[in-house]
Formats: C-alpha cells, structure tokens, sequence
C-alpha cells in the first residue's frame, strides 16, 4: 500500500481495542438473557423506544428482506447522538460484528457495539457490502425534488413521528445507519444499492454501551428489489414487511468487569483564552 495512503490510526493499538471474547460471550449466551421488551414495527411506518445501558438489541427480519433505516440518541442528553461520518472514518463504510457506532461532538464515545449480524454479507463482486453508512435515509424533500410528488412516508419522516413521544423533532433525525440494506460505489464513485439479502429470522444485535434512545423507519422502498426514482422505478409496496425489535437484559455476570465508556476527556478549550479581567 501507498505510504499516502492512511485512514484514522491510533498512535497505540490498545486504544481502540476491544474485549471481543466478551462480545462474543454475550452474542452466544443467549440462553443467559431476558426479554425486556418485543414488538413488531409496521412497513412504511417508525418506532422508538430505550435499550439501557448494558442490555442487548436484536432488530429481526421476521418475514424476510427489509431496509431499517436507525438513528440513536444518549437517553437522557439527545445532543449526543449516533455520528455516521465518523463511525465510517473509525469503522468502515459498512458495520458487522464487533465494530461500534460513534457519537457526536464533543461527546465521541461508542454508543453501542454490534455482537451478531446473521446476514455475513461480506463483499459481492460489484464491492457491495451490507449495513450502509453510505447513504442517507430517504426523505420527502429529495423525492419532491426528483419527481414532482408528496409522499410522507420516507424514513425522514418515518423517523420524525417516531420520536415525537420523546419531544424531539424532525431537527432531531439524522443520518442514518441502514440495516439489511446492501450498498457500494461505482468505479465513476456513484453510490449504488441493491436488493436485500436478508432472510426470514436474520438479525442484527447490539450491546448498548450508554443508556440510549432507539428509532428505527421500516423503510417504504422495502428490500431494494424494485427502484424508487428514475425511468425504471416501480411500485415497491409488494416488498415492504415489518420489522421485529428485541430488547434482552444479559445476566450480571456477563457484564463482569464491563462498565459504560465516559465521553471524551479532551480538556482543551480549542485555542481560546478567557479574558483577564483588572
């Protein structure tokens, strides 16, 4: 490789490291955890709720391939939330298990970690790979924009009804990771997106670090099969299906010697000075 060629190392490799057995304890052990909380989200709809810190998250395929569109928050600070830029410079472009979801500024901290991801997509021959960062949650005004219609069933939107409960706004959403959604560029770098390969009962699993606020949009494009916009966009309803959310509270000692990550502990106060006063 390229001596030019560099991407966000630590100077110590230990500084990023993370516990994998432990992960991995928690994503095989699940006869050692206890259903919290279940529920289906509707197609073409948005749901949120809380996974604590130290609880593990399963989103499920129940009847086949779906898009998830997800967005999280720090449950009790929503200025902290999920941060798809840097989670792509720190992770990849595309998360499986063991890699982390970041939060913003000035906070940078892992917010969950992945510890199952059934669909193991790897890269296909066009460089595709599964669970997008790549590209943004669909939404009304890009679809105004590329057709000429109203549609208020985007994951924009989607996403914006299901935090109102929690008094936060469409301000509120922000980009996304996309679940079960296969994704790549082009050699010319165009972004590109492909049918999902996701199948009845797959799942993707997190271990909350912090205490978070969870939405999720099932996605009205469905599985990617049939196009949204363009000459040869169709009708995508036939390939919409519902989503199933999990929430397991792993047993104590499963946790032992895990504790929740601190935001960043950057004392600086970025070249400013306060002034004297005589």
């Amino acid at each position: 490789m390229s001596s030019t060629l560099w991407t966000y190392l630590p100077t110590e490799k230990a500084t990023r490291a993370i516990d994998q057995a432990f992960y991995d304890r928690l994503a095989k052990e699940t006869d050692r955890r206890t259903l919290t909380e279940q529920f289906v989200v509707p197609i073409r709809s948005g749901l949120a709720w809380m996974v604590l810190a130290g609880q593990v998250c399963r989103i499920v395929a129940v009847e086949g391939p779906q898009v998830v569109d997800f967005n999280a928050w720090h449950l009790a600070n929503p200025r902290e939330r999920f941060w798809a830029a840097r989670t792509r410079q720190l992770e990849s472009t595309h998360v499986t298990t063991h890699n982390r979801l970041w939060s913003t500024l000035p906070y940078l901290r892992p917010m969950l970690t992945i510890t199952n991801d059934t669909v193991d997509y790897g890269v296909d021959e066009d460089g595709g790979r599964c669970h997008d960062l790549l590209g943004a949650r669909c939404d009304p005004y890009v679809n105004k924009l590329l057709t000429g219609e109203e549609f208020d069933f985007h994951c924009h939107s989607n996403l914006t009804r299901a935090i109102l409960p929690y008094h936060l706004t469409e301000f509120d959403v922000h980009d996304v990771l996309n679940i079960f959604q296969v994704t790549g560029l082009t050699g010319d770098g165009r972004y590109f997106m492909k049918a999902s390969p996701a199948k009845r009962g797959d799942v993707f699993e997190f271990f909350a670090e912090i205490d978070l606020l969870c939405a999720i949009s099932t996605c009205p494009g469905g599985d990617l099969s049939v196009p949204l916009w363009g000459p040869d966009a169709g009708d995508p309803l036939p390939t919409c299906r519902p989503i199933g959310v999990e929430v397991y509270q792993p047993a104590p000692d499963l946790l032992a010697g895990w504790a929740s990550p601190p935001p960043s502990n950057y004392g600086g106060n970025h070249g400013m000075r306060m002034q004297r006063l005589n």
